[in-house]
């Protein structure tokens, strides 16, 4: 599954996105939108003025989501 988080530097809610993911076990890329200004077209044109942004391969959602966050890590469980 792959997990992209867009991000600004010194953001509170992405580090709080990012430890409660690293805690899960749950792999992610960062991209900084202040170094990715494609990235930052995709975000605002998925509807988005706030970070981080957290795409999967089925959903996003923007901010710091620890209910979409576990939903994640079951999801990721074996059967």
């Amino acid at each position: 599954m792959t997990i992209t988080i867009y991000t600004k530097p010194d953001c509170v809610q992405c580090h709080a996105t990012c430890r409660a993911l690293d805690r899960k076990g749950i792999d992610y890329r960062l991209v900084d939108l202040l170094d990715d200004e494609q990235a930052l077209h995709h975000v605002r044109a998925m509807g988005y003025q706030q970070v981080p942004v957290v795409q999967t391969p089925q959903e996003h959602w923007s901010g710091f989501r620890p209910d979409k966050i576990s939903l994640l890590s079951a999801s990721a469980m074996p059967a």
